[in-house]
């Protein structure tokens, strides 16, 4: 029995054969749109991967809807709000994700935080793996002050907020500097293999230097062997130079990215040394630039590093020290604990999923994950700082000011947060190029390459006699090369700040929730 078909429209009668190829040529079309995939997401780097998001957030416009980087995979992920924009942004070889909530609306819904919950003891973020608002409440927030921020966040959705708990409180990690026990550093924390030098600094090896002569204060010799009064020995052998030079991954001369500084009672760490208009200066945190005018390399004040010309705190927190020695040329660099330094030679705006490090007096050098940004943190008296990057790198008190980079670039200064270094938490960070945009600074402080030498205060070591060749002992305080007593080791300033009993730790870390 033959089939036929009548068509509708002319009324002709067609056969089942015919009928079968006219439908395969109307499905054609669709068929071959069908095979056409977009690219394969492509790995980026940081600084590639914030190119290009910037790139595709001025051609999406309103359509974007922020970005973070897959740790896992080194994919860009672009959220967007519609189907034509998710394959623009696949185009480019990034991933696309459409998402419902807007930048303009999770701007608007921080905004309406602000306003309504200027709760002390919380801290909030835009986190775009959730595409939500993310607030951390602090243990101090109970009973009326719970009751004003659930009230907020119900009034915007479930849609566009979480809360979550932590079990620390939100403090600013300045640290007294004059009456604290030094304590004994986080096992492992601090990668130095237990050494400490006086006024905070530390030994490489666990050598010890008199008269804050390590890290901190920057004058170390390789192995612990270093020059008295922040000096270093001659003939290094582990990447230093004699006369405070530094080959890369050497140790250096002067204060460095992660030295204590002292000013008044307080103890901070310094962020980076920068120039501004060809003078040597260094940023650390706000919150420190308002303790005290003067800062030195030494708890007693007698290694004067300079004086605050700008102080920015509440609102914002960074402060700029211009050095008392204007041909000073401290490097610029970040202690990396272990006698070496990680040189600096650029700026850099955090994106979430960022791996970072930070570098500070308290708890030496710790690494961790942005997990939030244009964050806001309340710590309470009226200090309330917005525009920070929230991470859930740890640090404790007198870390405040100390460098957070990524690789050779600098990115944040040490704000406060929630926790301690054995049990974790959420630390802030003031973005640094908008410090460097509010200063006019730069970037390295004259000799940057570590072509120089002395630290502002003239901390080379006793009689400037940087002989080339050995074990110079520096007025008989070391043995160059070996783990010294250094008459009088651990003075106080090497002090481990109170607050490490605030257990924040590994529980919630804003913006960390898993991906949609």
């Amino acid at each position: 029995m033959s089939h036929r078909h009548v068509n509708k429209r002319t009324g002709v009668v067609i056969g089942a054969a015919a009928a079968a190829v006219m439908g395969a040529a109307i499905l054609l079309p669709n068929a071959n749109a069908s095979t056409d995939r977009p690219p394969a997401p492509r790995t980026f780097s940081a600084s590639a991967a914030t190119q290009l998001a910037t790139a595709l957030k001025s051609d999406l416009g309103g359509d974007n809807a922020a970005w973070y980087l897959d740790g896992a995979n080194g994919h860009l992920v672009m959220n967007v709000l519609s189907k034509d924009a998710a394959e623009r942004v696949q185009a480019k070889g990034a991933v696309a994700r459409v998402v419902h909530n807007s930048m303009t609306a999770l701007k608007a819904g921080t905004k309406t935080l602000r306003e309504t919950a200027a709760v002390p003891g919380t801290a909030w973020s835009i986190d775009p793996r959730t595409n939500k608002i993310v607030v951390v409440a602090d243990k101090t927030v109970t009973g009326a002050k719970m009751a004003t921020l659930a009230k907020a966040t119900r009034g915007m959705g479930a849609g566009m907020v979480t809360v979550k708990r932590s079990q620390g409180e939100f403090r600013r990690f300045d640290g007294g500097g004059m009456s604290e026990d030094p304590g004994t550093p986080p096992a492992g924390g601090d990668g130095q293999n237990g050494g400490q030098g006086a006024n905070g600094g530390q030994g490489a090896n666990g050598g010890q230097g008199a008269n804050g002569g390590q890290g901190a204060n920057g004058g170390q010799g390789a192995n612990g062997g270093q020059g008295a009064n922040g000096g270093q020995g001659g003939g290094q052998g582990d990447g230093g130079q004699a006369n405070g030079g530094q080959g890369g991954g050497g140790s250096a001369a002067g204060p460095i990215g992660g030295s204590a500084i002292f000013g008044g009672n307080a103890r901070c760490s310094l962020g980076f040394n920068v120039t501004v208009k060809g003078a040597p200066a260094f940023l650390t945190a706000g919150h420190c630039g308002n303790d005290s005018p003067t800062w030195s390399a030494d708890q007693g004040g007698s290694q004067p590093l300079g004086s605050v010309q700008d102080s920015q705190f509440p609102k914002t927190d960074f402060a700029i020290v211009t050095y008392d020695d204007k041909s000073a040329q401290p490097q610029s660099a970040v202690d990396l604990g272990n006698g070496s330094t990680q040189q600096i030679t650029k700026a850099a705006e955090a994106a979430v999923g960022m791996k970072v490090q930070r570098s500070g007096s308290t708890t030496g050098v710790h690494d961790g994950t942005v997990t939030g940004l244009d964050a806001t943190v309340n710590y309470g008296n009226g200090d309330i700082v917005n525009g920070l990057i929230q991470t859930d790198v740890c640090a404790e008190p007198g870390d405040s000011g100390g460098s957070m980079f990524a690789g050779d670039s600098a990115v944040g200064l040490t704000s406060g947060g929630s926790g301690d270094c054995t049990q974790g938490g959420e630390t802030f960070f003031q973005p640094v190029t908008d410090a460097l945009k509010a200063t006019g600074a730069e970037i390295g402080a004259g000799g940057g390459d570590g072509s120089g030498g002395a630290a502002a205060g003239g901390d080379q070591s006793a009689g400037g006699d940087q002989s080339g060749g050995s074990d110079q002992s520096a007025g008989g305080d070391q043995s160059a090369g070996g783990d010294q007593s250094a008459s009088g080791d651990q003075s106080a300033g090497g002090d481990q700040s109170a607050g490490a009993d605030q257990g924040a730790g590994s529980d919630q870390s804003a913006g960390g929730d898993a991906l949609n």
